[in-house]
């Protein structure tokens, strides 16, 4: 068992026992069924068979299951009509910021030019995610594959349990929502139409897309220096466009950027670096790399 076979069983028995409590929503039986049986399924995994097929499930389920995991969450939190703690974040917010960014910043100075560039960067959270997971897979780096996915796992699975221990609406649902021509832009339309069909309601606080995007960036740059700076800057841009686009409060963006820079860094403490070589095994020194050192 690897960490984040724990990480997917402990996640599951936690849903669980949350979805225990939830009978009376619509389908939430099958989602106690379907979280008690991740324990079982991160076992079988971690006894996958050596063959191509074993060897790609056992790497990349915990990714797999991602979108399932989080659609279950609209589930438990009563498709929009559960509580939410958007009055204390508003508040919260009022005090830090004096008013409400989310709602406040894009009017005051509303810019087409960068509702643009930053409903596009939005937006390319679906790139930013996977991609060092194909760069490190595609250049067999097996060790900075393994410390990404825990990584980037890990901090999913946190903001998951916010989303149903503390939910949060968001600026997308309280306030009322940009129109005219900061909007007129097709990277804008196209964000609004994936929120429409895919946002789980309660899943502002932190920022997933802020917090994923972050641990990208910092599992990206233990496996590759270049390719961390790389997304560096889009991941910032993301961070502060959900905020000035009314998609997260401010206090949602910082959140997800804390979370993002520390749970990598704690849940892959341990993990050899495989900076020297092409299939992830740890590189080991030798009297000649001594020498040339010297």
């Amino acid at each position: 068992m690897r960490r984040v076979d724990w990480m997917i069983s402990g996640y599951g028995v936690f849903v669980a026992a949350i979805a225990l409590t939830r009978l009376e929503f619509a389908g939430t039986p099958l989602i106690v069924l379907g979280h008690l049986a991740l324990p079982l399924l991160a076992v079988l995994a971690a006894h996958a068979p050596p063959t191509r097929t074993g060897r790609f499930l056992k790497a990349y389920y915990p990714v797999i299951l991602l979108t399932g995991l989080y659609s279950a969450i609209d589930v438990l939190n009563r498709f929009g009509t559960t509580h939410v703690w958007d009055a204390p974040i508003q508040q919260l917010e009022a005090m830090l910021f004096g008013g409400q960014p989310a709602r406040d910043w894009w009017r005051a100075a509303p810019s087409a030019f960068w509702s643009t560039i930053l409903h596009s960067v939005y937006f390319s959270y679906y790139l930013i995610v996977p991609l060092p997971l194909i760069v490190f897979a595609a250049t067999r780096r097996n060790v900075a594959r393994e410390r990404y996915v825990d990584g980037l796992i890990a901090t999913f699975l946190l903001c998951y349990v916010c989303y149903l221990l503390f939910p949060v609406a968001g600026p997308y649902y309280e306030f009322a929502r940009p129109e005219g021509a900061f909007v007129s832009n097709g990277p804008a339309h196209l964000v609004y139409a994936i929120l429409e069909r895919g946002s789980a309601y309660g899943a502002a606080f932190p920022s997933s897309h802020v917090a994923a995007t972050v641990a990208a960036t910092v599992g990206a740059w233990h496996g590759s220096r270049r390719l961390g700076a790389l997304l560096a800057v889009p991941t910032a841009l993301l961070a502060i466009g959900v905020v000035y686009c009314q998609m997260h409060y401010a206090i949602d963006s910082i959140a997800g950027v804390a979370l993002g820079l520390t749970v990598p860094f704690l849940v892959t403490a341990g993990h050899h670096d495989d900076a020297g070589t092409p299939d992830g095994r740890p590189r080991i020194i030798t009297t000649t790399d001594n020498a040339l050192t010297a």
